[in-house]
């Protein structure tokens, strides 16, 4: 029958310790005068552990590995050719044990660990940059994982528990799920450079009328996709699409070779996308928001961390803008 975990690790502990206050080094090349038993050395001062149990325990670690490991020789003590041999692998046990334990104890105090964030590619170009440094500045040891993802694809990693957070446009519609504003922006119209309404400097949305449409697919993103769709219709026209994008970046490329314009939020003219143009709405013009998300269920000290860092990066001016 194999030994037991709990009594390798309480036995190699116990060689360790015994090695360690005998000053017995990987060598064999120091000795500590004994009595000739094992349960007689400074050991079991140091491990409080009664004469007759410690020895008990050392001569179970032995019957278990099928060898000896201390030799007896008079009043010294001193390791044999296994004991030798399992000294520098047992300190590199219990020293493993003891990072365990500390990196759990601090993991629950919220200094380390790993957070797994979710966010929308229009994130990147707005709050988002500014949360990630100054959380990784206040928290340097915890290991922070990136996931851009679609809304809808943001909705099913929270509930499946892939990912802790997650920054949706304009939010998750779930009773289990927490939404908190973080922006509110206005739309601007994203068209090719060469399009001759890019000479106008502003443009009203019933100048859009003519102009086929770059949307995300009504499953990727529906809430979003749906919000452009309502607005071109309040103004009497609904929007040719010409091509749906997966992603912020893929509708980018699209209207950057011409296959059509679409409506994105203000911040990502911070893209610098070659070949794009921005230019703002007239009139009663269409926002959107970006919102926070995480789990009603989630109490996690490192979300809250996060959280606390996410408002606190929103009230020095990445917030609501009306």
């Amino acid at each position: 029958m194999a030994p037991s975990r709990k009594l390798l690790v309480e036995g190699l502990a116990l060689v360790v310790a015994i090695s360690n206050v005998a000053h017995i080094t990987d060598d064999q090349s120091a000795r500590l005068p004994l009595d000739g038993k094992v349960d007689h050395c400074p050991a079991q001062l140091v491990l409080h552990i009664a004469q007759p149990a410690l020895s008990r325990q050392i001569a179970e670690l032995e019957a278990a590995l099928g060898c000896g490991l201390f030799d007896r020789i008079r009043n010294q003590i001193k390791l044999t050719a296994a004991g030798s041999a399992l000294l520098p692998r047992a300190r590199d046990v219990i020293l493993r044990v003891e990072e365990a334990v500390r990196f759990t104890r601090r993991a629950a105090q919220g200094a380390l660990g790993v957070l797994e964030i979710g966010f929308v590619g229009s994130a990147t170009y707005s709050v988002l940059p500014e949360v990630l440094h100054a959380f990784r500045q206040l928290k340097p040891n915890v290991d922070l994982s990136l996931f851009p993802m679609s809304t809808s694809e943001l909705h099913q990693a929270l509930t499946e528990g892939k990912i802790q957070a997650a920054f949706a446009r304009p939010g998750i519609s779930d009773p289990q799920i927490i939404n908190e504003r973080v922006l509110v922006e206005p739309l601007v119209v994203a068209m090719p450079t060469r399009d001759p309404l890019a000479e106008l400097a502003s443009l009203k949305l019933t100048d859009l009328a003519s102009r086929p449409f770059v949307l995300y697919p009504q499953l990727a993103a529906p809430d979003y996709a749906e919000q452009i769709v309502r607005a071109c219709e309040s103004v009497g026209f609904t929007p040719v699409i010409a091509q749906e994008a997966v992603d912020l970046q893929t509708a980018l490329g699209l209207i950057a070779v011409g296959i059509g314009i679409s409506l994105v939020p203000a911040s990502v003219e911070r893209s610098g996308r070659h070949g794009v143009v921005y230019k703002p709405l007239k009139g009663l013009t269409p926002h959107s928001e970006l919102s926070f998300c995480y789990r009603r269920d989630n109490l996690s000290d490192l979300l809250r961390e996060f959280r606390k860092v996410v408002h606190e990066c929103v009230e020095k001016g990445f917030g609501s803008q009306a």
